[in-house]
């Protein structure tokens, strides 16, 4: 064990963010109340959690430069999901497990346990072997200082499974049980396999929970499992399922043989700004639900890293939703109610006619929320545009094409660096608010 190590590590990754914050903070990419980290790389989020008063978001995070690289975990806590107070960093990576300059604690999830924060999450190293991940343990009495569990890891991948494709723990509780759900992938077909514990620390594999027959890519990334009314619901982000990247499945579970059975998929979001959800249960009851907004463009697998890196950061997370289950068993995910107590200055206008080649300019502004309602069975329209953030001779356009009942996202004029026109079913964006 390295406790001393990580503590070093966190303070010299706090003095880093220090010397760099105000610089970053400067940057004209930078989001408004989108949440974000104070510098660096962000992507994944992990453990959300309401947590002794206070929600607590911990992120995928390099605090030292706007590119992925070594992964801590960043922290920060809020009493409305919308003002945030950042944290210490709560891991770093300190031990033989977790210590890799391509490597590090990934992401995973967090749990309240006799009175205590616990952590799970991946640790991925590379020790002559090829990258090698497990699933391990670290606790907290106050929810900000953390200690890696000395018997770390505590799951490993069982034989079939490549090492380099096991991560991203779920936890949760069923009555005097605790149940993790890990992303793999076997014969390269994904899987989400379960496991369970009495003990947080000594775990026993109870079954494939789910798997994809070819159709739903080759790893399941940051699966969740949880029940909304009276169905089940999994999420995952699938590797090789193309713009399908934040999917959902909905059908029953049986504890007893660890087997959901599903009848219902759907997507979250559509597209690569929207990626590794995690949900957590507000004090209330409400499931809420925070995703990665990042578009893979920016990886610099794809291509370089794009604007924000030259600021010093890249990535935020979109706003946090509430998955509600609808009468026909598939989701729906709406903004949360805390956002409305940002608006502010409204301005409503109704029964707007718009003839063919007419423009109507909505707003003017760089940060505001549109509410729109279009009424499709008095419109004759085949199309309707949408340009949003004009300025300079930029815009991003956004088409709704009726006949067709599909939408495009079209970047290509947005920024000067982005490009790219995507779409999707025109049924996730009928009903739609426009955050800018």
């Amino acid at each position: 064990m390295s406790k001393e190590l990580m503590i070093e590590r966190i303070e010299k990754a706090q003095k880093e963010i220090e010397a760099k914050r105000e610089t970053v903070q400067q940057g004209k990419f930078r989001q408004d109340y989108h949440f974000m980290a104070e510098t660096g790389w962000i992507n994944d989020p992990n453990g959300l959690i309401y947590f002794k008063g206070k929600y607590h978001f911990f992120y995928q995070y390099n605090p030292y430069s706007g590119f992925w690289d070594c992964m801590h975990w960043g922290h920060a806590v809020s009493e409305d999901m919308i003002h945030w107070e950042y944290l210490p960093l709560a891991l770093a990576p300190s031990e033989v497990y977790d210590d890799h300059l391509k490597g590090g604690c990934f992401s995973g999830s967090a749990i309240e346990h006799d009175g205590k924060l616990f952590l799970i999450y991946t640790g991925t190293c590379n020790n002559g072997n090829g990258f090698e991940q497990a699933q391990c343990i670290a606790y907290s009495e106050d929810g900000i200082h953390f200690e890696k569990y000395e018997g770390n890891p505590v799951i490993t991948a069982p034989e079939g499974v490549p090492t380099d494709l096991f991560r991203d723990p779920k936890i949760w509780k069923h009555d005097d049980t605790y149940y993790v759900v890990c992303g793999a992938s076997k014969n390269g077909f994904a899987q989400a396999r379960l496991y369970k514990s009495t003990d947080m620390f000594h775990w026993e594999f109870v079954n494939v929970l789910a798997e994809s027959r070819g159709e739903w890519g080759y790893m399941w990334e940051c699966p969740d499992f949880y029940p909304v009314g009276d169905k089940y619901v999994l999420m995952f982000s699938p590797m090789g399922g193309k713009e399908r990247t934040s999917v959902y499945l909905v059908g029953d579970f049986d504890y007893d043989t660890g087997k959901f059975f599903y009848t219902i998929s759907g997507e979250i979001d559509w597209g690569f700004d929207y990626y590794a959800p995690q949900s957590f249960l507000a004090p209330d009851g409400r499931r809420i639900l925070v995703g990665w907004a990042n578009a893979w463009d920016w990886m610099p697998f794809w291509k370089d890293w794009g604007p924000t890196y030259q600021e010093g950061w890249c990535g935020f997370f979109n706003i946090p939703r509430e998955a509600v289950l609808a009468e026909d068993n598939t989701l729906k995910f709406i903004p949360v109610k805390e956002l409305q107590d940002l608006r502010k200055n409204k301005q409503e206008e109704a029964d707007i006619l718009i003839k063919e080649d007419e423009k109507k300019e909505l707003r003017s502004g760089c940060v505001y929320e549109t509410e729109m309602r279009i009424n499709l069975k008095k419109s004759t329209a085949d199309k309707i545009k949408l340009n949003l953030r004009m300025s300079q001779g930029k815009k991003t356009e956004i088409l709704f094409d009726l006949k067709r009942a599909e939408a495009y996202f079209d970047r290509n004029n947005s920024d000067g660096w982005s490009k790219g026109v995507a779409s999707c079913p025109l049924n996730f964006v009928l009903i739609f608010s426009l955050l800018h």
